[in-house]
């Protein structure tokens, strides 16, 4: 199969098994969701649910946040990943949002990448998901579901990885595709353990047979034991 022919058949059957795919973080303005980025690195985005109702009922603002000491932001996220990190990050994002934009959240990578605690793939999502522009983050789940389909090739890092699947899905569907890749790396084409007998992507998928053949050898293994 041809790799335009690939992307062409994968963009298709998402289209038909996860017509509304979506961020599972819960926020309510682009301050939220970047909060709950930086949080979730590392993080599932459960645990990044649970903990950000009270910490924005705390710090509903960046003027909050950025006014706050270490002790108090860490206390809200202590559940999280990495805590300490993060408390910097957020810490330091909140001031340089305040003291150069205005407290808004800016619309360009440039500047989200200038912010603390803010990579290329947690600028993308603010992009694609808050402001709708056709970018591609590139997160664990993304790197390892594209290259297991056949999207891309040997690919050394993100944003390799990014360069390909921006090339080869046509810009009205990146944003989606980002969640198309991050919820199916999520609940079936998992890490350890992908579910290739549940996966609607079998017939175009490049590591589907080489999976197919470990899974019969594992269970006759089982059997003869």
């Amino acid at each position: 199969m041809k790799s335009h022919e690939r992307y062409a058949r994968v963009i298709e059957l998402f289209r038909e098994h996860m017509p509304a795919p979506s961020t599972e973080l819960h926020y309510a303005d682009p301050y939220q969701l970047l909060v709950a980025v930086i949080l979730s690195a590392q993080c599932t985005d459960k645990r990044v649910n649970m903990v950000t109702p009270a910490f924005f009922e705390v710090f509903p603002t960046p003027e909050a946040l950025a006014a706050a000491t270490a002790e108090q932001v860490f206390d809200k996220i202590k559940s999280v990943s990495y805590p300490n990190n993060k408390t910097r990050s957020l810490m330091g994002m909140a001031r340089k949002l305040v003291e150069d934009y205005g407290s808004q959240v800016p619309d360009d990578i440039d500047s989200l990448m200038s912010l603390p605690g803010v990579g290329r793939k947690t600028a993308n999502v603010i992009l694609s998901v808050v402001f709708g522009r056709a970018a591609m983050a590139v997160d664990t789940h993304v790197f390892r579901v594209a290259e297991r389909i056949g999207l891309t090739t040997r690919s050394r890092s993100p944003l390799e990885t990014e360069k390909k699947l921006v090339s080869g899905i046509p810009e009205e569907y990146l944003a989606t595709a980002h969640h198309w890749l991050i919820l199916h790396g999520r609940y079936v084409c998992k890490a350890r353990k992908p579910e290739c007998a549940e996966c609607f992507l079998s017939e175009v998928c490049r590591a589907y047979p080489r999976f197919m053949r470990e899974a019969k050898a594992a269970t006759a293994l089982r059997e003869n034991r």
